[in-house]
């Protein structure tokens, strides 16, 4: 799944911050979830406009930025 077709980034959807596409449910909702212990399954109970497909496709990309070579760049990024 192509990033720009997962996540959404507009000013008018929850003041631009990235959310699911098609959706208003904010990417960092899922993983607040995921932190404090709450199940993938219980996610999308709490937020049926999106779907499993889009919850393990944001977690795949993650999971692709956080263990590529890459990571000093992101690093560097963000510290």
């Amino acid at each position: 799944m192509d990033i720009k077709t997962l996540i959404t980034v507009d000013e008018d959807i929850q003041g631009g911050q990235p959310v699911f596409a098609g959706t208003r449910v904010p990417v960092e909702s899922l993983f607040d979830h995921l932190e404090a212990g709450v199940s993938l399954a219980e996610f999308l109970d709490d937020f049926p406009t999106v779907s499993r497909e889009q919850a393990v496709a944001v977690l795949e990309v993650a999971n692709k930025l956080l263990t590529s070579r890459n990571v000093a760049h992101w690093y560097a990024a963000i510290a």
